[in-house]
């Protein structure tokens, strides 16, 4: 499904949550988990969508220096979604393209993080520019 399927998607709730420290990963990461239990997913899902947030807001955190993420419920047609926004005004991916393909890290870690939520999920998008941060939308749908 293409992102701009998503913008048609019935938003039901949105609940926006700062990303300051390592307990707002962990609370984002459990919010994410409790809209998917809500919403019907199937424990894989559950796991994906769980895990893919994880990633995100955590280098939003460990790399952007902290920011916002936004979980929204989402309905398109009867079927169920979550969806994760997550900006941080750090200084942006210098390298996307490569951060996209995997294995790439400036810290150290295995860079598995944006390559990997990308597999875990529906619909992945990311913006990012030099001194300009990164936004990374993420959906996962409940399986039919």
């Amino acid at each position: 499904m293409a992102p701009t399927e998503a913008a048609e998607a019935k938003v039901l709730t949105r609940e926006a949550l700062p990303v300051r420290s390592e307990d707002d990963v962990v609370l984002v990461r459990r919010r994410a988990r409790e809209l998917a239990q809500r919403r019907g997913f199937d424990g894989f899902a559950q796991a994906a969508i769980t895990t893919a947030t994880s990633e995100i807001v955590r280098n939003a955190l460990v790399h952007g220096g902290g920011g916002e993420a936004t979980l929204e419920e989402l309905d398109r047609g009867g079927r169920a979604g979550v969806r994760l926004t997550c900006r941080d005004e750090g200084p942006g991916v210098l390298d996307l393209e490569r951060a996209l393909r995997g294995g790439f890290s400036v810290t150290g870690t295995l860079g598995l993080g944006l390559s990997g939520a990308r597999r875990l999920v529906d619909e992945f998008e990311v913006r990012s520019a030099p001194g300009a941060g990164t936004t990374v939308v993420l959906t996962k749908w409940a399986r039919r």
